[in-house]
């Protein structure tokens, strides 16, 4: 996993030793040449990984000299594995940060785009699990916009944290040879060298904010898969899943299960575990490095790949997902969602204090329930007639309690209002032109 990021590594090594003429030009030309060689090897499958190498820095130290010779030798001056392994696993973070940024990125913008054309579409919002109030479902979407934004921007802030390069820092104390370490921080990308040795290889907090970023995603990611699940159900069909992410029961040919949701919303217990048993390994370490650390790298490439699908599935499930509008705008029509509209007119309209607004609305639902009715469908008269505060009051009040009308009504900034949802969508549309 980490070759790439050795040979990258080794070669901006050399090159600093030879500008402080630790190595000759010949020498460094050698080495260079020699690690790229390495790397062709292994991109062609003709490298043999061998255990009497320990790990990839021997393994590529031990074929570099075959080839090169002495020069070979020399290339390990003034850095240890320490430092070594502690770059190329910084490295590798680094780039994984960013190439994740850009998944989330494409699935905030695939998000936005659906959100676009549902921007009319009520369906019930829920609190508890339970109808509340009416939403549009562009705005329902654009919630998971707003936390898969969130993601690519805890992604970005880590990778400004900890971009600053390890190499140099030796075994734990720095080294005696004449090196620049800023020379090498700039070759690899890096802002500047870390500014202390002993920390340094033995930090690993870069390690776990990757596995923090990708457990908080991959919660997000848990989040609307469940729905997904629920939406898909026979109970709700607000949406049906494309078949290439859903599947048949073995014995019952009429089900069509949601199978690459569940599986994204159990990968996230994956990931969590990766993270906590990273945390458990680094919490008794004493200064400075120690093997243990050696176990901070499976669970890092576990993660990293288990995002990097689920994202990409993901961002597929819902660009093929079918919304069944009609579905979700009748199911808004249970549970008298447009209650509290009731109640705002009341207090805006009729001056009344909101607790007794409350109150009498609770009985208007009271009627509507022994009509059976959803309080949306209730005429002038049913709505007079249960309460006596309601005999003489304005018909407006039908109008306020039409769920599209209570959708829209909720204008504020960050509301569930049609303008509001577009004002939003805008926003990520220059948002994503931004990044």
């Amino acid at each position: 996993e980490l070759y790439a990021q050795d040979i990258k590594g080794s070669i901006a090594h050399s090159q600093m030793l030879c500008e402080q003429g630790i190595l000759t030009t010949d020498e460094q030309k050698a080495i260079e040449t020699g690690l790229l060689q390495v790397k062709d090897e292994i991109e062609s499958g003709e490298f043999k990984f061998s255990l009497a190498y320990e790990d990839i820095h021997m393994a590529v130290e031990n074929r570099l000299t075959e080839i090169v010779g002495e020069p070979g030798k020399r290339l390990h001056t003034a850095r240890s594995r320490n430092d070594q392994v502690a770059t190329d696993f910084r490295l590798y973070v680094q780039d994984k940060s960013v190439s994740i940024k850009a998944q989330l990125k494409e699935l905030v913008e695939t998000f936005v785009n659906v959100a676009g054309k549902y921007t009319t579409t009520l369906i019930p919002g829920m609190t508890h699990l339970q109808h509340a109030q009416p939403l549009n479902f562009g705005y329902h979407l654009l919630a998971y916009a707003n936390m898969f934004k969130r993601d690519f921007e805890r992604f970005e802030s880590s990778y400004e944290r900890n971009n600053y390069c390890p190499l140099g820092s030796a075994a734990l104390a720095g080294t005696p040879h004449n090196i620049n370490r800023d020379s090498t921080s700039q070759k690899l990308g890096f802002i500047a060298p870390t500014s202390h040795a002993m920390d340094t290889v033995s930090d690993r907090d870069f390690a776990l904010e990757i596995l923090f970023n990708i457990s908080t995603c991959m919660m997000h990611i848990s989040r609307i898969a469940e729905e997904l699940i629920l939406w898909s159900s026979y109970e709700f069909q607000f949406v049906r899943m494309s078949d290439e992410y859903a599947t048949t029961s073995s014995i019952m040919p009429q089900k069509k299960n949601p199978d690459v949701p569940e599986l994204l919303r159990g990968k996230t217990g994956r990931v969590y575990g990766n993270l906590i048993s990273l945390f458990t390994v680094m919490k008794g370490l004493p200064l400075a490095y120690n093997k243990d650390t050696q176990e901070d790298k499976e669970g890092v490439f576990d993660s990293v790949k288990t995002v990097e699908i689920s994202i990409s599935i993901l961002n597929e499930v819902i660009k093929t997902m079918i919304v069944n509008t009609d579905k979700m705008e009748n199911a808004c029509k249970i549970g008298h969602l447009s209650a509290t509209d009731l109640a705002d007119f009341l207090v805006q309209k009729q001056n009344m204090p909101f607790r007794t607004a409350y109150y009498i609305t609770k009985d208007v639902v009271t009627k509507a329930n022994e009509l059976n009715k959803d309080i949306s469908e209730l005429n002038i008269q049913e709505i007079r007639s249960a309460n006596d505060e309601l005999k003489n009051v304005s018909e407006e009040i039908v109008m306020y309690l039409d769920l599209r009308n209570s959708m829209n009504a909720r204008n504020s900034f960050g509301g569930t209002s049609s303008i509001q949802t577009e004002n939003q969508i805008k926003y990520f549309e220059e948002w994503l032109s931004s990044k």
